[in-house]
This record gives C-alpha cells, sequence and structure tokens, in this order.
C-alpha cells in the first residue's frame, strides 16, 4: 500500500478580520481561540509538525505564552499565500503535504485532519478538503459556503449562494463545505504563482482559483461538523458545545 508522504499542519491567524477583529485572540473557557485549534490538530497522528503562523505581534506573543509553535509571516490577503510563506520559513520539504488548518474551528475534531491527510497515498491528488451535510435552512447563508463534486470525487464549484439550484418542492439537503485544506507543496505554489482570479474575487473564495486554472480538488465526505467562530456572537454556541463535553 503506498505510504502518505510528510505531512505538515499550518495554522493561519491574522488580526484584521471585517467580522471580527483579533479573533484568533478570542477568550473561549480561559484560553485563545488559536490554542483550541492547535490543541485539537495535533491530536491528528499524521502529522510531523503542527504551526501558527500569523502576521500580528500580538498573537506571537500569546502563541509564545502558550508554546504554541509559531512563526511571522508578511501580510496576505489569502490564507493559503501566508500557510506557503510560513512552509518556506519552516523548510518543509518539497515532497510533503500541507494543511491548511483554519484558525476558526475550535471544535475541530482531529479524525477530521486524518480524513483530509489519508487521500494523499494516492500520488494524483493534489489538493483535498472536506465536505458535510447541510439542512436546507443552514444552505441558505452566504456565511456557509456550499459545494458540489464529480462522480470521481473532483470538486464542481463552490459557492455562496445555492448550489444545486433548490427546484420546487426539493427538500434534500445540500453539503456544506469545510474550510479546511491540504496541498501538495507544488500544488501550493503554483496557486501562490496564478494570483487572484475572478471567480475568487467574485464570490470571495480563495478555493476556485484553484478551479479556474484546473487545478482539481479532491473532496472527501465527512459525518463530523464543525462550528466555524465567523462574528464574536458565534462564540456563545461554541462555549456550549465545549460546556456539554466539559
Amino acid at each position: 500500500m503506498p505510504k502518505l508522504p510528510p505531512c505538515f499542519g499550518i495554522i493561519p491567524a491574522r488580526y484584521a478580520s471585517t467580522r471580527f477583529e483579533g479573533k484568533p485572540l478570542a477568550d473561549i473557557m480561559g484560553k485563545p481561540m488559536f490554542r483550541h485549534v492547535y490543541q485539537r490538530a495535533v491530536k491528528c497522528p499524521l502529522f510531523t509538525r503542527v504551526t501558527l503562523a500569523t502576521d500580528d505581534s500580538r498573537i506571537y506573543a500569546e502563541a509564545a505564552r502558550y508554546k504554541v509553535p509559531v512563526v511571522m509571516t508578511g501580510t496576505h490577503e489569502s490564507g493559503t499565500d501566508r500557510v506557503l510563506e510560513a512552509a518556506g520559513t519552516l523548510s518543509v520539504p518539497e515532497d510533503a503535504v500541507v494543511a491548511n488548518i483554519q484558525g476558526d474551528e475550535p471544535l475541530l475534531d482531529p479524525e477530521m485532519l486524518t480524513q483530509l491527510l489519508e487521500p494523499f497515498a494516492d500520488p494524483g491528488i493534489l489538493v483535498t478538503t472536506l465536505a458535510t451535510k447541510i439542512s436546507p435552512e443552514q444552505a441558505e447563508s452566504p456565511d456557509q459556503v456550499k459545494v458540489v463534486w464529480s462522480g470521481k470525487g473532483l470538486a464542481l464549484y463552490f459557492s455562496r449562494s445555492l448550489i444545486p439550484h433548490p427546484r420546487a418542492g426539493d427538500k434534500k439537503s445540500f453539503w456544506g463545505h469545510i474550510g479546511l485544506y491540504a496541498f501538495r507543496m507544488a500544488a501550493l505554489r503554483r496557486f501562490a504563482a496564478l494570483g487572484p482570479s475572478e471567480l475568487e474575487t467574485r464570490e470571495s473564495l480563495e478555493q476556485l482559483r484553484f478551479l479556474e486554472n484546473d487545478i482539481p480538488i479532491y473532496v472527501v465526505p465527512t459525518s463530523f461538523k464543525t462550528t466555524s467562530v465567523d462574528r464574536p456572537e458565534d462564540l456563545k454556541k461554541v462555549i456550549a458545545a465545549l460546556s456539554k463535553k466539559h
């Protein structure tokens, strides 16, 4: 059976956010949000290393205080571009796979990262991401990105709009995109070299840059659910979920 290449996890964390400034530092049960994400990510047994990547000295200082490995990067519009710079700083090998672990997923299950990385045993896989079933009501929100894919598991499109279009009386669930990605280093470098694409800019979804340039994204369906923190009010849901577990 083919072996997995070395796998590195990078958590991009920027302070400036239109909807929630300082989000990585948001307090969740006495710890900053990035700490929750890191603690869950390092439980994935496939990672060689997990590192936080930020452009803000406040986040860097807090990471050092909590003994979370961190690297400083320049300013980037795209989290993926930040991940590439961090991978260079960390001297990630060219044959490695790099996972972009969104820093606003404090309820992330480590098994999701295993699901994200396992397809790279196939040398033809360049990029992977996850999707989970969501209700029609959840799909109505533009904050919830939707995805559709082919019979071979390759993404056809991602959108903030409803896809596929619901016909009259259609009560089927939709597939919501979970913002976790893993890339081979060559695909990550090509992404950065291409620059923003038209659909990426219109939808404000960086993954569309891959599709517009014929770089396939393999979608892994998962039964796991997450609660992303997009706005300050989302913290209540996360704290409630963590309180139940404790």
